[in-house]
C-alpha cells in the first residue's frame, strides 16, 4: 500500500515500496493527485508491466536536447546546422518542460505558433522531426521505456514545396558579369563550376586541387552529402575555368571563399540585378537539367549528380517545354 505524506505546507508525496521493485515516488500538489498516481503505479506492479518513469518525469526538454546534442548531433555531417537548430529549441518555453509531461497538444501549439510567426513549414517540419527523434531516443537507447513519443500523434508540416526554378533568358550574362565585380574573384568562378557540375555548394567549397585530374578531365568530390565520394566528369568550360584559377605549388583548396561569404555575395549580386526568388541550390536544379538536355540518359546524369534514386533526381530536374517540344520535330 502506497504512503501518502505531506511535505511542507502545499505538498504531498506517494512513496510505493514493493518487493521486487525500485522503489517509486513522486511529489504533488495534492493529496488526491498523490493517491491517483499511487493507485496506477501499483495498478502496473499488479499486472507487472510497470515501467519507472522518473527519469523522464525529471529530465526537461532543454537537458534531453543537450545530451541528444553530445550523443547524436555531433556524429551527424549537417551537426553544425542542428545544433544552431537545438539552441533555438531551447529557448521555446518548451524546453523548461519534463518529457513525461509533454503532449501532442503542446507540439501541436508550438507548430501552430511557428506558422503564426511568419516559419516556413519545412522549418518546422525539420524542428518536429529532430524533438520525435529525441524522444524516440530516450525510450529506446536513454533507458526511458515508459516515455510515449508525443510528436507522433501530431498532423505534420508538409514541408518546402517542390521548386522548379531555372535561369531564365540573359540571367546567367548578367550574373556572372556581376559577380565578377565582387571583391572575392572566386565567387563568379564557382557559380559557372556549379552550373557546369551540378554539385553542391559544400562539395564545391571542399574541393581540392589534388582531387583534380586534368589528364582525364575528372574531378574528385569527397565527403558528399550522403556520406559516398563520386567522381564526375568536367567540362571544357569546367576545365578552361579551372586552369585559368592560380594554384600554389602546396595545393590545398580550388576556392578561398567561405559558405557565408558566397551566400551574401550571391544574394547581394541578385538584389542588384533585380533577380527575384533564385537561391545557389537553383544551379544544381539548373545543371541537372541541362545534362538531360544535353542528351544524357538517366544513370549518365546520376552518376553525375550523385542522386541515389529517380524520384530524387526527378526532383532536382525541371525541363523546359518549349525544349521537349523541339524534340518532337516543332
Amino acid at each position: 500500500m502506497a504512503m501518502i505524506r505531506k511535505r511542507g505546507d502545499l505538498q504531498f508525496q506517494a512513496v510505493i515500496r514493493r518487493k521486487g521493485w525500485p522503489e517509486q515516488r513522486k511529489t504533488f500538489f495534492t493529496e488526491k493527485d498523490a493517491e491517483k498516481w499511487a493507485r496506477g503505479v501499483e495498478h502496473e506492479m499488479d499486472r507487472g508491466i510497470f515501467i519507472s518513469r522518473h527519469e523522464s518525469e525529471t529530465t526537461t526538454l532543454s537537458e534531453a536536447l543537450d545530451r541528444y546534442a553530445r550523443e547524436v548531433s555531433n556524429l551527424k555531417k549537417s551537426h553544425a546546422r542542428e545544433l544552431v537548430r537545438i539552441k533555438n529549441l531551447q529557448t521555446t518555453t518548451l524546453s523548461v518542460r519534463f518529457l513525461a509531461n509533454l503532449r501532442g497538444s503542446d507540439f501541436a501549439n508550438f507548430r501552430d505558433q511557428k506558422r503564426a510567426e511568419g516559419k516556413a513549414e519545412n522549418t518546422i517540419r525539420l524542428d518536429l522531426a529532430l524533438l520525435s527523434h529525441l524522444f524516440n531516443t530516450a525510450r529506446r537507447e536513454w533507458g526511458m521505456e515508459g516515455l510515449t513519443n508525443p510528436v507522433l500523434s501530431i498532423k505534420m508540416p508538409s514541408g518546402s514545396n517542390q521548386r522548379s526554378r531555372r535561369l531564365e533568358d540573359e540571367e546567367e550574362s548578367k550574373l556572372i558579369q556581376e559577380l565578377t565585380k565582387c571583391r572575392n574573384k572566386y565567387i563568379a568562378p564557382i557559380v559557372i563550376f556549379a552550373i557546369e557540375t551540378g554539385s553542391r555548394q559544400g562539395e564545391i567549397l571542399k574541393l581540392q586541387w589534388q582531387n583534380i585530374d586534368f589528364n582525364q578531365k575528372l574531378a574528385h568530390l569527397i565527403d558528399t552529402k550522403n556520406g559516398e565520394s563520386r567522381t564526375i566528369p568536367l567540362s571544357p568550360k569546367a576545365m578552361s575555368l579551372l586552369s585559368s584559377l592560380p594554384r600554389a605549388i602546396k595545393g590545398g583548396k580550388v576556392f578561398s571563399v567561405t559558405a557565408d561569404g558566397l551566400s551574401r555575395a550571391f544574394s547581394r549580386c541578385c538584389k542588384n540585378l533585380g533577380i527575384e526568388d533564385l537561391r545557389f541550390h537553383d544551379l544544381r536544379h539548373e545543371a541537372t537539367s541541362r545534362f538531360f538536355e544535353g542528351g544524357l540518359n538517366t544513370m549518365e546524369v546520376a552518376t553525375i549528380s550523385g542522386h541515389k534514386t529517380l524520384q530524387m533526381l526527378k526532383r532536382y530536374t525541371h525541363l523546359r517545354p518549349v525544349d521537349l517540344a523541339k524534340k518532337l520535330g516543332w
